[in-house]
């Protein structure tokens, strides 16, 4: 067994037991090891930012964990049957390019690339994401649905309602969804999300979900352009957020998310949610195409992720690479 395996099995253990003292017999017969190689691997988790009480004859309790970001304590929370790699960086370029290139270089999958800092992060259309070391969670998940490109429209309406959700259900907020890829708290923009692909013909080769989430307001508070627009978790939350059990939740949401995805059968749930948490509907939008202003009522999504405009009596769908939403 690997080091990295030993130390994730010997972690959820230690969380599944909560307050309680689980003894290093019962950790080294799970791992196949001696009680002095257990006692090795305590060591080096210490060093991870792990923080333990050892007591003869009753066993080792887990008494603090890392607040940093920290790709062991994110792992241990997620489902054990349904692996997932987890890497946690410094700083990248951009978590999505990090892992897009290392599925081009055969990385396992799934996987979720997390940063505490972006250095060219980016949103739809190649616009800047403001992306410092400041708490805020930068993930990337990767996948190969090996599903029709024709379905791949699909994808980001799903993922945003399905964040919505849970935000709702994990932090207690009432999220909404706007059109084509931002999250909403209060009408001010929480987050984002950017999906990229590598096509063949027939198929999507590899799939990137990439998830910018405020989780706390800069130490200096927002810039005046910011103020009125953007918003942190944690401004409107009903508790503290950590890092780590919210990376985690995160990705066992992105894990379901993926899996109906290349199912295919999620049409009638997106429908549903999407009007749960649909930030336009019934709202008049100016739509830019081009040099032209297109102005109507939202009016919902279709079966393929299109934005429904009521433009007079006539009822019109927009892809979302054809127009942006004027801002007002």
């Amino acid at each position: 067994m690997k080091a990295a395996d030993s130390d994730l099995i010997i972690v959820r253990k230690l969380l599944q037991a909560g307050d309680n003292f689980i003894s290093g017999n019962a950790l080294a017969e799970a791992l196949g090891v001696s009680r002095v190689a257990i006692w090795q691997h305590m060591e080096k988790l210490r060093d991870r930012g792990f923080g333990f009480e050892a007591v003869r004859s009753r066993g080792y309790r887990l008494t603090s964990r890392p607040t940093e970001l920290n790709s062991l304590l994110i792992q241990a929370r997620l489902p054990k049957d349904q692996a997932c790699s987890v890497v946690v960086l410094d700083s990248v370029d951009s978590t999505n390019d990090e892992a897009m290139r290392r599925a081009s270089q055969g990385a396992t999958m799934p996987l979720a690339v997390i940063s505490r800092e972006q250095t060219k992060g980016r949103g739809r259309l190649g616009r800047s994401w403001l992306s410092e070391p400041n708490g805020n969670l930068y993930l990337s998940f990767a996948s190969s649905p090996e599903v029709p490109p024709d379905r791949l429209p699909t994808i980001t309406p799903w993922v945003g309602v399905n964040l919505c959700s849970m935000l709702a259900d994990t932090t207690g907020v009432s999220p909404a969804v706007k059109w084509p890829n931002d999250l909403l708290l209060a009408g001010r923009k929480v987050g984002g999300i950017l999906t990229e692909a590598r096509l063949d013909a027939d198929r999507i080769r590899d799939l990137v979900i990439g998830c910018g989430l405020n989780l706390k307001p800069p130490a200096q508070g927002w810039i005046d352009e910011l103020a009125e627009r953007a918003v942190a978790l944690e401004e409107v939350a009903k508790h503290p957020i950590d890092i780590n059990t919210f990376a985690a939740q995160l990705i066992t949401r992105l894990l379901k998310t993926c899996a109906d995805f290349q199912s295919g059968q999620f049409g009638d749930r997106l429908a549903e949610l999407w009007h749960r948490y649909d930030a336009l509907r019934d709202r008049k939008i100016t739509l830019l195409h081009g040099n032209e202003e297109i102005q109507g009522v939202g009016h919902g999504i279709d079966h393929s992720g299109c934005l429904l405009l009521q433009v007079g009596g006539e009822t019109r769908s927009f892809h979302a690479g054809e127009v942006t939403i004027a801002k007002r």
